[in-house]
């Protein structure tokens, strides 16, 4: 699931961004400045930055600017501005793609999914996974879909995103420090938040902390799923 970080001082857009993108399956977090933006992207990775121009501390071809000295994350210019030479002097200063406001968020999603391609064809990163299987679950990161034996799973949101996390992770103990920013997108929190989301996952599993099948906690150090262990004979 592709993070996405919104940087809009106009609570209404702000929200109604905020609420649309995440029903489109992608990861947000926003801010209203620019140097909030900053601080963002220096403890957080994006895969692509939505980046409004008429912001209150900076503007936001001053934003674009510092953003470049800190990071190569894509970033679509969202502005009210029409000008084309000013359009063209965003691009040559580093923005990936413009979109003149109002928009749709369809084509700002299909501006941003784009993006991403050409991102990850320069990095010669392959393209996400369709299906993510481990064992008997089957995880469709794009449908925001998972099932267990071929039988669908009711989970929330949080416990979808922590499910297909370690699922593109099989075998590999994740730390829970690591759980909490790519998952929660926060760089500090209480571990109970994660032990809560685990149980309630677990128990959608039909296993135990106990009696895992799929999530094992390592103690001290993180969590991982793999696929049940065969029975011995």
């Amino acid at each position: 699931m592709a993070s996405v970080l919104v940087v809009e001082d106009d609570q209404f857009v702000r929200s109604a961004l905020i609420r649309q993108l995440t029903e489109a399956s992608y990861t947000v977090r926003s801010v209203g400045t620019a140097l909030e933006a900053l601080r963002e992207v220096a403890h957080f990775r994006f895969d692509v930055v939505v980046l409004d121009l008429g912001l209150p501390d900076l503007d936001g071809s001053e934003a674009l600017k510092m953003l470049r000295g800190i990071t190569d994350v894509p970033v679509i210019i969202a502005t009210a501005r029409d000008d084309e030479a000013e359009i063209v002097r965003l691009l040559h200063a580093g923005a990936d793609d413009y979109l003149v406001k109002p928009f749709s968020v369809e084509h700002l999603t299909a501006r941003m999914a784009a993006v991403l391609r050409r991102a990850r064809s320069v990095s010669g990163e392959p393209a996400p996974p369709t299906e993510l299987r481990v064992g008997g679950l089957a995880i469709d990161p794009l449908r925001r879909q998972a099932e267990l034996d071929g039988v669908p799973l009711d989970l929330t949101r949080r416990e979808f995103d922590l499910l297909a996390f370690l699922a593109g992770r099989p075998g590999v103990v994740v730390p829970r420090k690591e759980l909490l920013a790519e998952v929660w997108q926060q760089a500090y929190g209480d571990d109970q938040t994660i032990d809560v989301h685990l149980s309630w996952l677990r128990r959608k599993l039909g296993e135990t902390a106990a009696r895992p099948r799929y999530l094992h906690t390592l103690r001290g150090v993180g969590v991982k799923l793999e696929p049940p262990r065969e029975p011995q004979p």
